[in-house]
C-alpha cells in the first residue's frame, strides 16, 4: 500500500435528484481541493425519498455493461466528478435495474480519475428491522447482490461495502482468500436508533479483525420523509483507531492513510497470517 489522502462525504439527502446532485458535487470539490484523491459518497446520495418506492423512478440500465439504450445520468455524474477533479471516486449507492419491475439494485460503482467505472458491487445484505415505532424492510424495493467486490489501485486494494454488510464479519473475510483489502470503503444510511448503539464499535471491529483502513461515509440528519440517519461518517485506522470524524449534518471529513501504519499494524501482530479458519 502507499499512503493516500483520503476523504468520507456526509449528506442529509432529500427526494430532490438535481439539488442532490448539486450538493455533493460542491462536497467533492470541497474534498478534492483540500486534497483527497479517494473519496467515498454515502448511501442513496442522490435521493431519500418519501418512500421506499420512490428510487424506483431513478433506476438506470448499468451503463458500463455495454451501450446503454436509457439515460444514464447518475453514472454519467459520477464519471464525470472522478474525470473532472483526476480523483478515485466511490459513489455511493444508487438504483440500477435489477430485472424485476418492483425492484432495483443498490449499487456502489467505483471510477478512477479517468472517469471509467472500474469495479461495481450490488449491495448483498439486506436491512430489515422493526422496533414497534420504526419499520425497515429493504428486500420490498431492493434485489440482493451475490458477492463482495473488491479492485486494485496504485495506493492498495480496496474493498467495497454498503451499510448493514458491517454487522457480517464473514463477509469482509470472504476477500482474503483472493488478496488482501487495505481499505474498506463503506457507503451507509444507518438509523438514528442502530447507529447509537452498534455504527462505531461494529466499524471499528471491522478495521481491527482485517487490520485495514475503513472509509465508512453516511447520511446524518433527518430527511424529508420523517426518517432520521445516524451520520458520524469516519475514517478508522488498522489499530482500530478513530482518525476523524463528521457527526451530523452534510460535511467532509479526511485523514491520510498511511502505509508506514499499515505495515506496523500487520507487521507486529500479523494476526491475518494466523488464520485458521
Amino acid at each position: 500500500m502507499q499512503s493516500i489522502s483520503a476523504a468520507a462525504i456526509q449528506m442529509v439527502s432529500s427526494p430532490d435528484v438535481a439539488e442532490n446532485l448539486r450538493q455533493v458535487a460542491a462536497l467533492i470539490d470541497r474534498a478534492a481541493s483540500a486534497g483527497a484523491k479517494l473519496i467515498v459518497l454515502p448511501e442513496y446520495f442522490a435521493i431519500m425519498g418519501l418512500s421506499d418506492k420512490d428510487k424506483l423512478a431513478q433506476q438506470e440500465p448499468f451503463k458500463f455493461a455495454g451501450a446503454a439504450s436509457e439515460p444514464t445520468p447518475l453514472q454519467d455524474f459520477l464519471a464525470q466528478q472522478a474525470q473532472q477533479h483526476g480523483i478515485w471516486l466511490v459513489g455511493g449507492t444508487i438504483p440500477l435495474q435489477s430485472g424485476q419491475v418492483d425492484k432495483v439494485m443498490n449499487t456502489c460503482l467505483a471510477f478512477n480519475p479517468q472517469g471509467e467505472c472500474v469495479a461495481r458491487y450490488d449491495k448483498v445484505h439486506l436491512f430489515g428491522f422493526a422496533n414497534g415505532s420504526e419499520c425497515f424492510q429493504e428486500s420490498d424495493t431492493i434485489s440482493p447482490g451475490a458477492l463482495p467486490v473488491a479492485f486494485d489501485t496504485p495506493f492498495g486494494r480496496v474493498g467495497l461495502a454498503v451499510c448493514y454488510d458491517i454487522r457480517f464479519p464473514e463477509f469482509f473475510r470472504a476477500l482474503q482468500h483472493v488478496g488482501t483489502v487495505d481499505i474498506w470503503a463503506i457507503p451507509a444510511a444507518f438509523t438514528a436508533t442502530t447507529g447509537r448503539a452498534h455504527w462505531e464499535v461494529l466499524l471499528r471491529a471491522r478495521a481491527i479483525e482485517n487490520q485495514c483502513f475503513i472509509i465508512a461515509s453516511g447520511q446524518g440528519g433527518t430527511h424529508a420523509s420523517g426518517r432520521t440517519t445516524y451520520g458520524h461518517s469516519m475514517l478508522i485506522d488498522p489499530w482500530g483507531a478513530v482518525l476523524a470524524v463528521w457527526p451530523e449534518g452534510e460535511g467532509v471529513v479526511s485523514a491520510e492513510l498511511k502505509a508506514s501504519q499499515l505495515q506496523r499494524v500487520r507487521t507486529i501482530l500479523p494476526a491475518l497470517k494466523h488464520r485458521v479458519f
